[in-house]
């Protein structure tokens, strides 16, 4: 498997369009709507793109073997650096190895002390994340949606984890 990631301002909009209407990617994404158009996904992929410029890090388009697969990374939400991970279906078994490039990048390459996962209290299966090391981190509200947040530390802030 060859991995890239690039900004998605160099993704075809059709692509991100489809990806973003997909129904079974919309059940994991309470905040998704079936209504999203060229024009939407335009200014979508624009305020995506420029938390790199505001906070130095901020979403990816992910492609495997040159195709487009999904989106994520790191976003930035409530002063937090945030993992978001949205993949096409056919992609789902490859999101480890795409977890694992982000937290890489985010502990090495930008330093960052710890980094948070956002997750509806719908969402039920979620030992896994316990397993990576996140703890619970209180609740946000995003745009009257409740979710639960999940913090990994950084290797080098893991005595910060204990307090």
């Amino acid at each position: 498997m060859t991995l890239e990631f690039k900004r998605l301002t160099e993704i075809g909009l059709s692509d991100i369009v489809s990806l973003n209407n997909n129904p079974s990617v919309l059940r994991q994404m309470p905040l998704g709507g079936a209504h999203f158009d060229d024009v939407t996904a335009r200014t979508w992929v624009n305020q995506k793109d420029a938390q790199w410029e505001q906070h130095g890090y901020g979403p990816w388009a992910f492609l495997i073997d040159q195709q487009f697969a999904g989106w994520g990374g790191l976003q930035h939400e409530n002063d937090d650096a945030d993992l978001a991970l949205v993949l096409h279906p056919t992609f789902w078994g490859r999101g480890r190895a795409i977890y694992q490039a982000i937290v890489e990048r985010a502990f090495t390459e930008m330093g960052l002390s710890s980094i948070t996962i956002l997750l509806p209290p719908t969402r039920t299966r979620i030992k896994a994340i316990f397993r990576l090391g996140f703890q619970a981190d209180g609740e946000v509200d995003i745009d009257g949606v409740r979710f639960l947040r999940f913090r990994l530390y950084g290797p080098s802030n893991q005595a910060d984890s204990d307090d």
